[in-house]
Order: structure tokens, then C-alpha cells, then sequence
């Protein structure tokens, strides 16, 4: 047995393909939407008896070249096939009448992050309700989760949705995204018919992948997403796009290195150690200066940090990039108690919150942060409770391993 994506899965497997048989499908994906043999999803489909009738792309675009957020597509004709692709990252971010006329079937083939701010996740949660909706049939052509089964952050609090967070689950969730769609479904009783096409030979526990199969070269699923390592880490630096701190946009470790001008890093990294040793575990911290060509500080010299999960130091189950992070937010908050932390901007084309609201789904990191008489233990707590029940939740719809 050797590991198969679920688009190879459907390929290979004479009866799915002929539920297929006379009917009209659509296909949603990314660059990083490939078989095992990286030709990419539309391409080998085009070549199957399955007959594709539109497309459809997500943030950053179909061929993901939009290097950055609120970057909208339009949309287009592909230039190969003729066929028609429609964008959910531009004058909509869901489904349209005129799209679902165009097809009975919808695949989504999409390489997640296992994060809730990914936004991939959240418009498979939209196309689950919009396939309820207009009667649509939905396949999920899974893929694995490069952050594996750990669960880790605070759960999203109710009246906080948005884009970057469209459902009640935490920070990094542990599921596929076919183990996320059938979650999704149940949790909110809709109405639709729902395929799960699973991977072949996925072991999401096994190292030294640990959610990501270890022959598996790794292609971006957004342009700022280049590394495996960077997909380990992006449930705890993605929260600096809420601060005035570069999370690396415009270097060539984009969410891997993190840091501003005017860090005295050098103390900070050795207060994260004394604060709480246990949450800078299983990965290497490295000071490091950077300078980013475009995005938050351009121009400029940064000092801050790259996070290491790509060398021996690295241990799955110690790893935990969100404590990580907001470990590293409250050493800075320590050693520069007047810096300016927080951004204030549109983020995703919401104005009435804090971006780093938005993207924690609620008030209790910042407000953690900045509340100098609050204790690792206090986060800590309130981290264990939300990850506890998260776990139980979950486990149910797990469709690989034993975990």
C-alpha cells in the first residue's frame, strides 16, 4: 500500500467514477491541488471520464498567485480548457445562483493548514451550506492536515464569526478537511448530500511527518505557506497579523520568522524560557535580524525570531505554536509595557473589531496580554478546558488512525 490523495482515490476507483456518470461537475481548487504524481486536479480530471463543467477558486486565486489578504480575484475562463472559473474570494464568497446552474456535483480538493483561520476551512463551511441550499451535491477530496491530530487555542466564542473564523472549534483543530465538512454537517443538522472521499494509507500520528506524509513534496497551498515547517507553525504566528509586528510577509520565511524593528529580542526570548519553559518546548528558537522587501515594516530591519520545527529538536506532542505565540506577545508586552501591539485596520473588510480579536475569536488573548497581573496559569486553564472539550467533540468524526 503506498498513500493516495483523495483526488488519486477517485482516479483510480472505477464505482465513484461512474456516480459521476452524465453529471455536470465543478471542481474547487488551489496550486496545491495535485495527485501524487503532482499533475494537477483539473488537469487529470480533464483526462478521466468525469465531466468537469466550471471552477472554482478560493483565496489567493485558483493558480494562488495573490501574495496577500483582501487581494480579491475576478472571475475567468480558464485558458486551457475554455471552462468557466468562478471566484468565492471576490464580488462573492459564496455560491451564486449562476455558479450552482453550472454543475450537479462539486468537488472541493483543497490543501488545508488545520488551522480556524485558514480560510480554506471556512469556505468549505459556506459551500456546505450553499450546496444545502441550491440542492448540490458536495465531495470532499481529502487531504492531510501538516499540523496532524494535536488540538490546540481558545474555541472561537459564539458572536464572533467571520471569515477567518466560521465556526465554534479552536485555534488548530486536528481534523482533515473531509473530517472537518462531516463535523460541520452534523453540528448544524444540514441537508446535504455529503461524500467523503478518504486518503489511501494516511497515518496521520506517523513521524516523521506527524500529519504529513513524509515522501510528500510540499507545494503551497497560499503563497505565504512555502514550508511544511511553516504549516506547523501558522496556528500561532497567524496571530500576528492582528499586531504591528511583521510575521515575516516579504522575506523568504514568511510566518516562520517573526519580529519588528524596535525588539530588544534579546530579552525576550530568555523571559519566554522563564515564564513558562513548557510552552517554548519541542521546537528551537533562534534570534535572527530580517529585513522585509514588502508588508508591514518594508524596508527595515527587524529583530525577532524563527521558529524551528525542521531539525531534531523538534517533538510533535510538546510542539504548541499557539502558547508559543501568545507566550511571545506577553514577554514583548513585559519588556516594552508602553509598545504599541495591537493593529488597528481593516482585516478581512471587518472594521468594527481589533484584527487580533478576529482572528482569536474573542477578546481573551489580548485582554490576557495586557493585564500585567495575569499569569501563564490563567491562559493555561482556560486553554486545557477548551481543548478538552474540542477533543471529545471531534474524536468521533476521525477517519484515520487510531488516535
Amino acid at each position: 500500500m503506498h498513500f493516495s490523495f483523495g483526488i488519486d482515490c477517485l482516479l483510480r476507483d472505477n464505482e465513484l467514477q461512474r456516480a459521476l456518470n452524465g453529471r455536470r461537475v465543478a471542481l474547487l481548487g488551489h496550486p496545491a491541488s495535485v495527485t501524487i504524481e503532482l499533475s494537477h486536479s483539473v488537469d487529470a480530471l480533464m483526462q478521466s471520464p468525469i465531466k468537469l463543467t466550471a471552477l472554482l477558486g478560493p483565496q489567493h486565486g485558483i493558480r494562488g498567485e495573490k501574495q496577500d489578504n483582501m487581494v480579491e480575484s475576478a472571475d475567468e475562463v480558464d485558458p486551457t480548457y475554455k471552462l468557466p472559473v468562478f471566484s468565492l474570494y471576490g464580488q462573492n464568497r459564496r455560491l451564486t445562483e449562476e455558479m450552482a446552474q453550472r454543475f450537479d456535483v462539486l468537488l472541493v480538493d483543497l490543501q488545508d493548514a488545520g488551522c480556524r483561520v485558514y480560510t480554506y476551512i471556512t469556505t468549505l463551511f459556506y459551500l456546505i451550506e450553499d450546496c444545502a441550499k441550491f440542492k448540490k451535491e458536495l465531495w470532499v477530496l481529502d487531504r492531510p492536515n501538516p499540523a496532524g491530530r494535536p488540538v490546540e487555542g481558545l474555541t472561537l466564542l459564539a458572536g464572533n464569526e467571520s471569515f477567518v473564523g466560521a465556526a465554534q472549534i479552536p485555534m488548530r483543530h486536528g481534523l482533515t478537511m473531509g473530517e472537518a465538512a462531516s463535523w460541520y454537517r452534523r453540528h448544524n443538522g444540514f441537508d446535504v448530500e455529503l461524500n467523503i472521499v478518504v486518503m489511501r494509507d494516511y497515518d496521520p500520528v506517523m513521524g516523521p511527518g506527524h500529519g504529513w506524509p513524509g515522501e510528500l513534496p510540499w507545494v503551497n497551498p497560499s503563497p505565504n505557506l512555502a514550508t511544511l515547517n511553516a504549516a506547523r507553525v501558522y496556528s500561532g504566528t497567524v496571530l500576528l497579523e492582528g499586531t504591528t509586528l511583521s510575521e515575516g510577509r516579504g522575506t523568504t520565511r514568511p510566518l516562520e520568522c517573526v519580529g519588528a524593528p524596535d525588539l530588544s529580542i534579546g530579552q525576550i526570548l530568555p523571559l519566554m524560557q522563564q515564564l513558562s519553559p513548557e510552552w517554548v518546548q519541542g521546537c528551537c528558537l533562534r534570534p535572527c535580524y530580517f529585513e522585509p522587501m514588502f508588508h508591514k515594516h518594508k524596508g527595515t530591519r527587524c529583530a525577532g525570531m524563527q521558529i524551528h520545527t525542521d531539525c531534531g529538536w523538534y517533538r510533535h506532542e510538546l510542539f504548541k505554536p499557539f502558547r508559543l505565540v501568545a507566550l511571545f506577545l506577553k514577554a514583548l508586552r513585559t519588556v516594552h509595557p508602553d509598545y504599541t501591539v495591537w493593529r488597528d485596520f481593516a482585516y478581512e473588510y471587518e472594521t468594527g473589531r481589533l484584527p487580533i480579536d478576529i482572528i482569536n475569536g474573542g477578546s481573551t488573548l489580548r485582554q490576557w496580554v495586557d493585564d500585567s497581573s495575569a499569569a501563564v496559569a490563567d491562559l493555561e486553564k482556560l486553554l486545557l478546558q477548551d481543548e478538552a472539550e474540542w477533543r471529545g467533540a471531534s474524536s468521533t468524526y476521525h477517519l484515520y488512525g487510531t488516535s
